[in-house]
């Protein structure tokens, strides 16, 4: 009986799995011939037992080694599959220059070279009588008139450049109505390309324009104004930024004038520098010379009814403004 319950495994009256035998019993196994049967089927019993008893953290830790690789080969397809979704995209194709363009560059790098400058009015005339081989009328009217609308022509014109001739002498200076045009569209550009709100610098810079021309803010804003409402808008607040200026050095004269102070005294006593007292109150001068030479306009007479012939400067149509120097 001893025997034949030792030796079989499925006999429920055996000793449990995971028992280990102590020395005698060890002893007393061979003594009765059945070690090895014993020993093989306890440690057959033991070795599934114990892989079952592991805890459940160490069998996903087991389980999860493998797919390792899986995974981080899972997180590499998507960008790899990007990839090979996204066709590449062909090189841009350089722009075509103009043949007459090119006759240009050669015969007067300095005006169509790396640096664009004014062309003087009248210079398409010049060039088909100089170099009445080189180019046809119409060739050049078209390359001359793509080369005025480049955003670099436009540029030299905004910045105030002066017209230059064919041998790059100064020719006379450009024309204030062909500055404020050059800048609105170089805006417009920007805008469109940039999609970013670009009204603060473009204020900033007619602004300045208006100073740099000579001209009074009212004979300007004739000059210049347009249909466009946009632009009429922008140019009014351009206005009212110089009026603002003018009259805060107004203030500022007037105060240096009561003080009775020296110009150092008088910046130190406000927290300024000498050299900002000493602009501010030139420039003060002279706008006062230039309000005071400026024609005063005659006064109309008080009737009940105002003639319909009478029209004020913004009502007046303003002509369209002169045609580029590359259109001759």
């Amino acid at each position: 009986m001893t025997e034949a319950t030792t030796a079989n495994p499925n006999n429920k009256s055996r000793r449990p799995r995971g028992e280990r035998l102590d020395m005698a019993q060890q002893l007393q196994a061979l003594r009765a011939g059945t070690d090895g049967a014993t020993a093989s089927e306890t440690a057959t019993a033991e070795a599934p037992a114990q892989s079952r008893q592991r805890p459940p953290q160490q069998q996903q830790h087991q389980q999860r080694k493998p797919k390792k690789p899986q995974q981080a080969q899972g997180r590499q397809q998507p960008s790899q599959q990007k990839q090979q979704q996204q066709p590449q995209q062909p090189a841009r194709p350089q722009r075509k220059v103009h043949p007459a363009l090119e006759r240009l560059f050669e015969l007067y790098p300095n005006l169509f070279g790396a640096r664009f400058l004014p062309l003087k009015l009248g210079v398409y005339e010049e060039l088909i009588a100089r170099h009445p081989d080189d180019f046809k009328a119409e060739d050049l009217k078209v390359a001359m008139g793509l080369h005025a609308r480049s955003t670099r022509y436009l540029e030299s014109v905004a910045a105030g450049h002066p017209r230059h001739d064919l041998d790059g002498n100064v020719a006379e200076p450009v024309a204030p109505e062909h500055v404020h045009h050059a800048i609105l569209e170089l805006h417009r550009r920007r805008s469109q390309r940039t999609g970013e709100d670009l009204r603060p610098q473009l204020v900033a810079r007619l602004a300045r324009a208006v100073e740099a021309s000579g001209l009074d803010r009212e004979a300007y804003a004739v000059l210049v104004r347009s249909r466009d409402a946009n632009n009429n808008a922008v140019l009014d607040e351009a206005l009212a930024q110089l009026a603002e200026q003018a009259a805060k050095r107004e203030a500022l004269l007037r105060a240096f004038e009561a003080s009775g102070r020296s110009e150092k005294e008088f910046a130190d006593m406000y927290g300024m520098t000498q050299a900002d007292v000493t602009r501010t109150l030139q420039r003060a001068r002279a706008d006062r010379e230039a309000a005071a030479a400026a024609p005063q306009a005659p006064e109309a007479p008080e009737t009940s009814e105002t003639p319909q012939a009478t029209a004020t400067p913004e009502a007046a149509e303003t002509p369209a403004p002169p045609e580029t120097p590359a259109a001759g």
